[in-house]
């Protein structure tokens, strides 16, 4: 009887070290994602700092890893739910950040992509991460999203996409859709700006931010990039504004990273009213993201977007702030490959 349970005991015990040991593989895993995207920071801070706006960069996803099963390193060892890539006709995504933030936002989702056997392509819009525009000469939609633009216009005729916009980046999505339908098999906006015809961006914010005039007048995270006699060109909150705005629910090592990666936000297409047809916006398949922990924009100003803009499907993160490739980027992951699946 004791030997069978020594025995019993040893084989416990193997299977907490084989945990262990996947466990810290899991943790390792993170921690190299992590730093990665910190020196990238890092980088983009050097060249902010040694360039002036005469040098702008799109950064994509260059990646040649072949395609792995493994656990997702951000869900504590939970699989992701069977998948395969290969029944799909479009396996490429494109993944468009929202105000402030810049392709550096995605590096989580990049990774989890990539081992779906996915094609994640991040853009940097104009003045964003390692775009070196100066912010405040850009004065409209169609500048900020130029980036995302020539991207789709330089793609093959018989290609499609699938566009992720996340936050602000719902207008630059929305005003792609406008332009090549064709090009896009499916717009998904992550807590997003989803726009009617004639609205303007900022105004989904009015509940936090206030309306668009009386944030002009009085904001005081406004930059003046042309004098204070002229009218503001951008704006960007205090650190702990944004902390509290958008990562209430975000890992500290995201925040310190977000933190110094952030970038003032161009005020013009803010502000812009966007122009949406029935005609080609309209035949667009919109799908819709809510984070239902979400400060920035909250939960009902998003169940609001959903039911005056009707996309084709809703789907909810429970614990998510407006940050979901940080707070919950496993959930984020799994809800964009069953969105992929969707004939």
């Amino acid at each position: 009887m004791g030997n069978k349970i020594m025995s019993m005991m040893k084989k416990d015990g193997s299977k907490s070290k084989r945990m262990n040991r996947s466990q810290r593989k899991l943790l390792a895993d993170e921690e190299l994602l992590h730093r990665r995207a910190l020196s990238m920071a890092i980088h983009q801070t050097q060249l902010s700092q040694r360039f002036d706006g005469s040098m702008s960069r799109r950064v994509g996803s260059t990646s040649t890893r072949k395609h792995r099963t493994l656990s997702d390193p951000f869900s504590n060892g939970k699989q992701v739910p069977d998948f395969s890539s290969e029944s799909l006709t479009v396996k490429k995504f494109v993944l468009v950040h929202g105000e402030g933030f810049g392709a550096w936002c995605w590096y989580k989702i990049v990774a989890s992509l990539e081992e779906s056997g996915l094609s994640p392509i991040t853009v940097d819009l104009t003045g964003s991460g390692f775009n070196m525009t100066d912010t405040n000469t850009v004065s409209t939609l169609e500048d900020y999203s130029k980036p995302l633009i020539e991207y789709l216009e330089n793609l093959p005729e018989e290609d499609k996409v699938i566009l992720v916009g996340h936050s602000t980046g719902g207008a630059s999505i929305s005003y792609a859709l406008e332009r090549f339908p064709e090009k896009i098999s499916k717009a998904i906006f992550v807590c997003a700006t989803m726009v009617a015809n004639g609205q303007r961006p900022f105004d989904v914010f009015s509940q936090e931010l206030g309306s668009a005039e009386k944030f002009m007048k009085e904001s005081q995270f406004l930059i003046y990039g042309n004098g204070k006699d002229e009218p503001p060109t951008g704006f960007m909150f205090e650190k702990q504004h944004m902390k509290g705005l958008y990562f209430n629910q975000s890992p500290n090592k995201d925040i310190a990273l977000a933190m110094m990666s952030m970038r003032p936000v161009p005020l013009g297409p803010m502000m812009e009213k966007v122009t949406l047809t029935a005609e080609r916006y309209g035949k667009g398949r919109r799908f819709y993201v809510q984070t239902l922990d979400d400060l920035a924009l909250s939960p009902d100003v998003q169940e609001k977007l959903v039911r005056e803009n009707s996309p084709e499907g809703v789907y909810k993160i429970k614990g998510s702030d407006h940050s979901p490739f940080f707070s919950k980027p496993q959930s984020l992951h799994k809800i964009l490959l069953e969105i992929a699946q969707i004939p």
